[in-house]
């Protein structure tokens, strides 16, 4: 399962995981957008299968219905990929009322996963990959404030605190993962730089810059998903770890350090807390790495 499958490094992962076999659903916003990509993946050719739904990480209703959805299905989930997000936005609200980026990258993703967790699993035990930035090594997380309610709103602060709470998430994860025995993996990836369509819906100076270089400069996403993709299916991967490129912005994936403050237990327990307050999902994990809301 992949959220936002239908551009960037998210479709990159999807075409690579269906053209090796994999059953892939994909998780998207637009549907306008995904059901074509969709089509074009299939046209392509491969052994794979794929089914697209709606998933809206912005919208804490849809995400409920989404993971409702698949519960109901009576589906197993073996890889479940928390790659979409937004970046540098204007100063904008999810329909929750949280700071868009912190409300999508990392909320929206805390609440899907904890709704999944009871059908995430599989014969290998379950990953969970979250993909966060090189910019988390920037980023601070202000729970007095994390909606820039009365700090003067900054759209790269926005974005660095979210991917540094990915980290925060995906770490946390792992030790309560760990505590209870579970089998399931929770793993960190991201992809140093890579051509998206991130950075490149808002009205600053550096929204224009990435709109009109990024096709120079990044690297492509077909690059670029690469350390998530490894963090999925290396067999070695061992929960807990995060995969970036060998040389920080680009170059083949390897184990790497999250930063300083991305390994602050201390600080993932604080924001793991205010999370389970904010979207109202308590994670309840047991031997299977069950969850309730």
């Amino acid at each position: 399962m992949v959220t936002g499958a239908n551009s960037g490094i998210g479709l990159e992962a999807t075409r690579n995981l269906h053209r090796r076999g994999a059953h892939v659903v994909m998780a998207c916003r637009n549907m306008g957008k995904a059901r074509p990509v969709a089509d074009a993946i299939e046209r392509g050719g491969g052994p794979g299968t794929l089914e697209v739904y709606r998933l809206d990480l912005a919208d804490l209703v849809s995400v409920r219905a989404f993971a409702e959805t698949m519960l109901q299905s009576g589906r197993i989930i073996d890889v479940l990929m928390n790659n979409a997000g937004v970046m540098a936005l204007d100063r904008s609200r999810t329909v929750d009322g949280f700071e868009s980026q912190f409300g999508t990258n990392h909320l929206g993703h805390f609440a899907l996963t904890g709704l999944l967790m009871p059908i995430i699993g599989g014969e290998n035990g379950g990953r969970i990959v979250t993909v966060t930035s090189i910019a988390h090594r920037s980023g601070q997380v202000h729970l007095d404030d994390p909606y820039y309610e009365r700090r003067r709103y900054n759209r790269w602060g926005a974005y660095f605190q979210s991917k540094l709470a990915n980290v925060h998430f995906g770490l946390e994860l792992d030790r309560r993962l760990r505590m209870s025995a579970s089998s399931v993996l929770s793993v960190l990836a991201h992809p140093g730089t890579a051509r998206t369509e991130l950075g490149k819906n808002g009205s600053a100076a550096t929204n224009i810059v990435m709109r009109r270089f990024t096709p120079v400069l990044m690297r492509s996403g077909v690059q670029g998903c690469e350390a998530q993709l490894r963090a999925a299916v290396d067999p070695a991967v061992v929960g807990g770890e995060m995969y970036g490129p060998r040389w920080m912005a680009f170059g083949p994936p390897q184990v790497e350090v999250p930063s300083r403050r991305g390994r602050d237990a201390e600080a993932a327990r604080r924001l793991w807390e205010f999370s389970e307050r904010a979207t109202g999902v308590v994670y309840r994990l047991g031997g299977s790495g069950t969850s309730s809301r």
